[in-house]
């Protein structure tokens, strides 16, 4: 359902504009923890949502953030209110689904979970096994344990259980579908021409003290926002990293003293045939695919060399039976599910066929292609890997140290960085003019950082900042050289613009007044002097280089009676009058395009219904939200 709405983004955004259904998404971005001494953001019944859980939760929403704007984002826009509490609303849903989830009695097994787990593509190496190396690494670079990494994938799993009973149940009528697919579908020819705000700046008169009394009004508007330049000071694991130097005799030595970490398992290249069983059919088919599969081994015992061609005919896996039933190389332990194929398979000799072998799924004929004997990786190839995991503990620990006397250093000599630079060979960086809100480089843009920077303390006695850690493994301190008070811009500077402006904004109001008189007399019949473009047949989804509020405008006119007129005002300023000269509705709507909208209709009132069903769970439990712990941060 998800990989649909993915691929169709654009007719689902058709979808909602025919019907106009209004609906949220939550937030599924923290996991839990509990501690009885920490602070309360906010109480869902008897769950205390903790500071630690809260700040969590935000520092992994402000990562994302940055990560998807390449840390160009305002720093006031990752620490600010609506940040805040759209990330407290998250952990609150997140809260009351899971909760109503473990009550339904939703649960995931082991099984299931290390299933689940096992197939992720992060953790698969280049022969697409799973690779507790790559696991291990991963959870390193998460800071995550096992343990909780495991409960933060039941709980996922479990939530999408229960979000999946809504996105998938919902009904649409073919009646329906087939209304909105045609009303999709339909074509109109549209031209239109635009009468420009410029043309009426000579008619414009503005007041002479229009200008001054708009800055006057409006002080905030016209403040030049306190700045400073400072120094600066990074302390970074990265750059500790790229000094870090590893004795090639240790890396040998831990190798030969893991040797059991680089050991490769036993693998077998397997085919094989499946023949279902439907669980719920009962006994005969259950003797009918036993029958069938013993018919297929009996086949293949005269004619071996025929698997891969039996396999495409007869499997009934969908995924490998394309392949000659192929299933790749399996390890042990990778099919815990199916324990009965796991065994049979390492019984058998490269080439042997077994006899059908009974499982969950149905019968299995299953023919052994090739094996992989267990091996230890060669010292080589593990290397690189050694070097970097020894290289990083040392940097890890180097750092720790660095940062106390960096630290210590940044405090307790506060009129100059100069001391904690030398500490840890770098030299103080300046930075540009930078404000409360806004800072570059990005390494200055933590807020927690800005605030210290504008703190009384630092700016009137220029004393160092304390050191503070603005990411994971990177720590800064800096002080003010240069301050600039915030101030208002002298009228002289802006008046011009101001005038500007509301010369544009009168030329605008007498566009659209025109533009709305000559759209009444071609509604009246009559004629307009205009530069109508060329038409062009559009649809709600191709407007063919005409705007989108023109389409969108032009499929919400009364086309009862042709030509149809309307008009909409330039967000730019002036106004553009549309003609509606043509209607061609679909002569038929394909069988796929027909199923995608029923599928996006189904997407979409799935989703209405697991808002109101979030909405209902909040009205029933005592949310209660502590406004000072929820502004106080970290």
């Amino acid at each position: 359902m998800f990989d649909f709405v993915t691929k169709n983004k654009r007719l689902i955004q058709i979808v909602l504009a025919i019907i106009l259904i209004p609906f949220a998404f939550f937030g599924i971005d923290s996991y839990f923890r509990f501690t009885d001494t920490a602070r309360t953001v906010a109480r869902v019944g008897d769950y205390r949502i903790t500071q630690q859980e809260f700040s969590q939760a935000l520092r992994e929403r402000q990562d994302t953030l940055r990560r998807v704007t390449g840390g160009q984002l305002d720093a006031a826009v990752l620490d600010s209110p609506e940040l805040r509490y759209a990330t407290l609303e998250g952990v609150i849903q997140r809260r009351l689904l899971l909760d109503r989830a473990l009550r339904s009695g939703m649960t995931l097994s082991d099984a299931q979970l290390q299933r689940i787990i096992g197939e992720l593509p992060v953790f698969r190496d280049e022969s697409n096994q799973f690779s507790f190396a790559r696991y291990q690494q991963f959870l390193k670079a998460e800071g995550m344990t096992s343990a909780m990494f495991e409960a933060r994938m039941r709980q996922d799993m479990i939530l999408q259980q229960l979000s999946g009973a809504y996105n998938g149940g919902a009904f649409v009528s073919r009646s329906v579908t087939e209304r909105l697919a045609r009303l999709s579908e339909e074509r109109r020819e549209v031209s239109h021409y635009t009468i420009a705000a410029d043309k009426f700046l000579g008619e414009v008169r503005l007041g002479e003290d229009a200008a001054r009394k708009h800055y006057e009004a409006n002080p905030a508007e016209f403040q030049v926002p306190e700045q400073v330049r400072v120094e600066y000071v990074v302390l970074s694991l990265e750059s500790l990293l790229a000094q870090v130097q590893v004795d090639p005799a240790e890396v040998r030595a831990q190798y030969e003293s893991r040797r059991a970490r680089f050991e490769v398992k036993e693998s077998r290249q397997a085919s094989h045939i499946l023949i279902g069983v439907d669980s719920t059919a009962g006994a005969d088919a259950g003797e009918k695919a036993r029958a069938r599969a013993d018919d297929l081994y009996k086949r293949l015992a005269q004619k071996p060399a025929a698997f891969a061609e039996l396999a495409r005919q007869h499997s009934q896996d969908p995924g490998s039976a394309a392949r000659g039933g192929d299933l790749g190389f399996i390890s042990r332990g990778s099919m815990k599910d199916v324990p009965e194929f796991e065994e049979a398979l390492f019984k058998l000799k490269p080439g042997e066929i077994s006899a059908p072998v009974a499982t969950r799924h149905g019968f299995h004929i299953i023919r052994l292609t090739s094996v992989q004997a267990a091996q230890v990786k060669p010292f080589e190839e593990v290397r690189g890997e050694i070097e970097r995991e020894l290289k990083q503990q040392l940097a890890a620990r180097r750092f720790a140290e660095a940062a106390d006397q960096f630290n210590n250093a940044v405090y307790e000599q506060s009129e100059s960085l100069k001391p904690a630079a030398e500490l840890i060979k770098a030299a103080p960086q300046a930075s540009g003019w930078i404000t409360r809100g806004r800072a570059e480089p990005a390494v200055l843009g933590s807020p927690k950082l800005l605030a210290a920077i504008f703190s009384d303390e630092v700016v009137k006695s220029r004393r160092n900042t304390e050191a503070i850690e603005v990411a994971p493994g990177t720590i800064v301190a800096a002080r003010v050289i240069e301050h600039k008070p915030a101030a208002m811009q002298p009228f002289g500077e802006v008046r011009a613009g101001i005038e500007k402006r509301f010369a544009l904004r009168e030329a605008a109001k007498l566009a659209a007044q025109e533009g709305a008189r000559q759209l009444g007399e071609l509604r009246q019949g009559k004629s307009v002097a205009a530069a109508w473009s060329a038409p062009q047949l559009v649809s709600r989804a191709e407007g063919k280089g005409v705007g989108e509020a023109v389409v969108r405008q032009a499929f919400r006119a009364d086309v009862t009676k042709l030509p149809a007129y309307a008009g909409v005002e330039n967000p730019q300023g002036g106004y553009t009058v549309l003609r509606v000269t043509r209607v061609q509705e679909a002569a038929s709507i394909p069988a796929e395009r027909r199923q995608a909208f029923g599928e996006a209709l189904r997407q979409v009132l799935g989703q209405e219904a697991f808002s109101a069903y979030v909405a209902s769970l909040k009205q029933k439990a005592e949310v209660t939200i502590n406004k000072v712990e929820l502004e106080r941060g970290q």
